[in-house]
């Protein structure tokens, strides 16, 4: 859109605003850093928006009577909707983020993850500017010291492999990597909710209480008992809370420089094997990629995933080309010693429908020994097209399983597959070969030649 339609948004947006009884407005902080934090403003219509954005970082009441002028504000207004004969204006619904003026202006939606992810955004478009690199992972440290990075869509298990009782949290969601470290963006947690059971995940479970906003879910209006196995409304249903909820959360939400990146997929073809150790140009080729599979739907007779690819692992809220983060996750794992590695949480033993899900106690067994170091120390072959480094033996896990191949029956169906989903990955990738970096257009080769080889 051009200038004069954000200017008329916003000013349809603060006119609301002005038009109402009460408005709340939050002054907090992004990122952990205190070197490079940023002060925003947020001036919302509905107490539940200003208790959602309660989870970036709480400034002390000492911070807060000097904090001045914000870096960035955000008007929401969203339960009144845009003009839709405005310019560019194609619904009711309009965010608009306008970093000249550093602003955000949110009309016709309520959804407060828009505020979450708006500021997601500006942070991955100034962060950069510093050298600094914005990533969509999670984020723990083990107690000597040692920081794993977890990247993963949606569905792979970053925010259930990230919350460990036997390491710190450090965040489940947004992260900063600085030339001192890793640092938190925010101030709070965001996790799915959907069958949440106080065996499975007891952390979450016991972080949600006063203070905690629950998001779509069904409810016994009388006793307020929630139903969280009830997905009628959808199956999205969330828990937004405070990340001191957490009883080993790491305050302040700060860590040194990471040992190990974890790219995690849930492959529904049943292909990538439950572990691979990669390069560098294979860590970029497989960050830039940012594949997971979903299952097509759940109709009788669907047994065809769907593969999907989300550059960087957040290619909604990236701003610039995706290359220009991978090579400074590169240049950061090379400079720090990081080890890259593919965690596959999806099938074996064949696509989804034949094949079954890998059992999380032997991801958790393969996190383990990434943690520990021992997995460094294993003894490796190589796989065919994909040409991934496995290990023969993982403590606490079937080594027959670690070789997809072995696990399938139809010797001649996981070859067609393994093509087939190479083909998916070449096909996606064509996208990002006219961007040259590197001296003499160098990395943009090693990158290639790091993907599948037919």
């Amino acid at each position: 859109m051009d200038e004069q339609t954000f200017l008329v948004n916003r000013e349809r947006a603060v006119d609301y605003l002005n038009s109402l009884d009460k408005v709340f407005v939050n002054d907090q902080f992004l990122n952990w850093d205190p070197e490079n934090r940023i002060k925003v403003r947020i001036v919302s219509a509905r107490a539940y928006h200003s208790l959602f954005m309660h989870n970036c970082i709480r400034p002390t009441p000492e911070e807060l009577e000097e904090f001045g002028t914000p870096d960035f504000t955000i008007y929401n207004a969203g339960q009144f909707p845009c003009n839709r004969y405005t310019h560019y204006m194609t619904s009711s619904t309009s965010i608009d983020l306008n970093l000249a003026r550093s602003e955000m202006v949110i009309l016709g939606t309520q959804y407060a993850g828009e505020m979450k992810k708006g500021l997601f955004s500006v942070m991955h478009y100034l962060m950069p500017k510093r050298r600094i690199l914005s990533l969509h992972s999670g984020c723990n440290m083990g107690k000597d010291g040692d920081v794993a990075l977890f990247f993963g869509l949606s569905g792979t298990g970053k925010t259930t492999l990230s919350t460990d009782p036997n390491r710190y949290l450090i965040g489940d969601d947004e992260h900063c990597w600085a030339e001192t470290g890793v640092s938190n963006i925010e101030g709070g947690c965001y996790a799915k909710c959907i069958d949440l059971s106080r065996e499975k995940e007891p952390d979450i479970w016991n972080a949600i209480k006063f203070g905690t906003v629950l998001e779509n879910v069904v409810f016994e209006e009388h006793t307020r008992e929630v139903d969280y196995a009830d997905k009628s409304v959808t199956e999205n249903t969330r828990a937004s809370y405070p990340i001191e909820y957490i009883p080993n959360a790491k305050i302040p939400c700060v860590g040194p420089h990471p040992k190990n990146v974890i790219l995690l997929a849930c492959d529904a073809f049943g292909v990538l094997p439950p572990v691979s150790k990669l390069n560098l140009a294979q860590t970029m080729y497989h960050f830039i990629s940012g594949y997971t599979a979903l299952v097509a739907g759940t109709e009788e007779g669907v047994k065809e995933p769907r593969a999907t690819f989300s550059a960087c692992f957040g290619a909604a809220f990236i701003m610039m080309h995706p290359t220009k983060y991978a090579a400074m996750l590169a240049e950061k794992m090379l400079k720090h010693g990081a080890t890259g590695w593919l965690v596959n949480t999806g099938w074996s033993g064949g696509s989804y429908g034949s094949g079954s899900r890998i059992k999380l106690a032997y991801t958790r067994k393969i996190i383990d020994a990434i943690h520990s170091g021992s997995l460094l120390k294993a003894e490796y072959r190589k796989t065919e097209v994909f040409g991934l480094e496995i290990p023969t033996e993982v403590e606490g896990v079937p080594s027959e399983i670690l070789d997809p191949v072995n696990t399938w029956s139809n010797k001649l169906g996981y070859s067609d597959t393994l093509m087939k989903l190479a083909g998916l990955f070449k096909n996606n990738f064509e996208t990002f070969t006219d961007h040259k970096i590197g001296k003499d257009n160098e990395l943009t080769e090693e990158i290639l030649a790091a993907g599948p080889n037919f």
